[in-house]
């Protein structure tokens, strides 16, 4: 993938554009236990808290290309029947309604991500109905030539906000503030299929770390069977 690539798949990351259908959400603890799981319609969201969200899909498709983003390819065994890429493309085509296979994501992720903390797992899926362009570049809103059918992962530090004082209304008071657990930015994610020259790609899929220094390549490789490639 490229930078115009990612570009215009973020652009999707809004109220107005969003054409996610489906998320499901995975919220697991220190010692690797699943707190809660959540299977839902993205539309059935309040708007804030859809709001929310899309400013997390945001930030996993942000960073650098070659430190925070990372091209990954299936390795030829992996495309076989039975391997990572069949996985993920029954994650896809089935549109994430087969719970059963979303919790075995769910389960592959909580095993190889090795991760001392709390964190939220978010998965989505969505269709792209991808517009035409002219030659001066101008999008055609209602020309469009394929449809772009991708699965969006992120996982997110849940950690608890900082202690301190606060004012407490009903009281009318200032007082210890209650301390809460937050969703922070997302750490890790990836985006699949990648989305090159307009369209899917099954090949490839596009790998986000917010520290280029922590890949994480257990978990790349329990996901799609590779080993990381380097970041610069």
């Amino acid at each position: 993938m490229n930078k115009a690539g990612v570009l215009e798949i973020r652009k999707q990351f809004t109220q107005e554009r969003c054409t996610i259908d489906r998320i499901c959400s995975c919220y697991v603890n220190h010692e690797k236990e699943k707190l809660f799981v959540s299977h839902r319609s993205f539309g059935s969201l309040p708007e804030e808290e859809t709001f929310k969200y899309l400013e997390l899909f945001k930030h996993t498709l942000g960073g650098t290309f070659g430190k925070n983003l990372l091209s990954i390819s299936f390795p030829l065994e992996e495309e076989m029947t039975g391997g990572k890429q069949e996985f993920l493309l029954k994650l896809r085509d089935g549109g994430l309604k087969d719970e059963a296979l979303v919790d075995e994501f769910f389960d592959l992720v909580i095993a190889n991500y090795a991760n001392g903390e709390n964190y939220y797992i978010i998965l989505v899926h969505a269709s792209y109905d991808v517009p035409g362009v002219t030659k001066d570049g101008i999008e055609m809103e209602d020309a469009s030539e394929n449809v772009y059918e991708y699965l969006l992962c992120s996982i997110c530090p849940v950690t608890l906000s900082k202690a301190g004082l606060g004012y407490n209304e009903e009281k009318n008071v200032i007082e210890e503030r209650n301390r809460d657990w937050q969703v922070e930015q997302p750490g890790k994610g990836f985006l699949f299929p990648a989305f090159i020259d307009r369209a899917s790609d099954i090949h490839e899929l596009l790998y986000f770390t917010k520290k280029p220094d922590e890949l994480h390549p257990e978990m790349i490789e329990a996901l799609f069977g590779t080993v990381p490639p380097l970041s610069s």
